[in-house]
């Protein structure tokens, strides 16, 4: 009578240990943090004063002025003024040059997000569906300029973001995430 007991259990401990659990789904996700929140800077960018364009491109000029990190010629057209910017050889390797559309910049570090937790685990067709909080910290210099673009954004702040994982071998792989920043290196 023992043996035919056993069976079941086993069984249903396999299929108990088969789910996604969160801590199991927290150290995957964690892997990926921290990442890095820049700002994009431009090559070039023109405003109208006296506009909240140009009190951000201000603020920018400001800020990156003071960084030593950059070239920055000023030209004035009446009210328009076009503000370009370079990188100097001395900057940091962190700030990145890019090219994202038509318009060239710089990828300028402001912060990092990190892992807090998983919030919700759930069954998603193939998969389960993953969402967690990050929060924003580790602010640099330059973060100023994220606070120009975000005024309302808080270090210590949290946001939701979702991973998507899948069982591949007997074990949960992480698929993907909605994250948009890239880890920090």
């Amino acid at each position: 009578m023992r043996t035919s007991l056993i069976l079941p259990v086993l069984l249903l401990t396999l299929a108990c240990g088969s789910k996604l659990d969160k801590s199991k789904a927290e150290n995957l996700i964690r892997k990926g943090y921290p990442v890095l929140v820049p700002v994009i800077a431009p090559e070039q960018a023109t405003a109208q004063k006296g506009t909240p364009e140009y009190a951000h491109l201000v603020t920018l000029r400001d800020n990156l002025a003071a960084s030593g990190w950059f070239e920055i010629s000023t030209k004035e057209d009446g009210k328009r003024e076009t503000t370009t910017f370079a990188l100097k050889p001395s900057a940091p390797p962190s700030i990145k040059p890019m090219a994202k559309g038509l318009q060239a910049g710089f990828s300028v570090p402001v912060a990092q997000a990190g892992f807090v937790r998983a919030v919700k685990v759930e069954n998603a067709g193939d998969g389960v569906k993953v969402s967690y909080e990050i929060r924003l910290q580790n602010p640099t210099a330059q973060f100023p300029l994220f606070l120009a673009i975000h005024p309302e954004a808080r270090l210590g702040e949290t946001k939701q973001r979702h991973a998507t994982f899948q069982k591949r071998g007997g074990t949960w792989e992480l698929m993907s995430t909605d994250e948009t920043f890239s880890k920090v290196q």
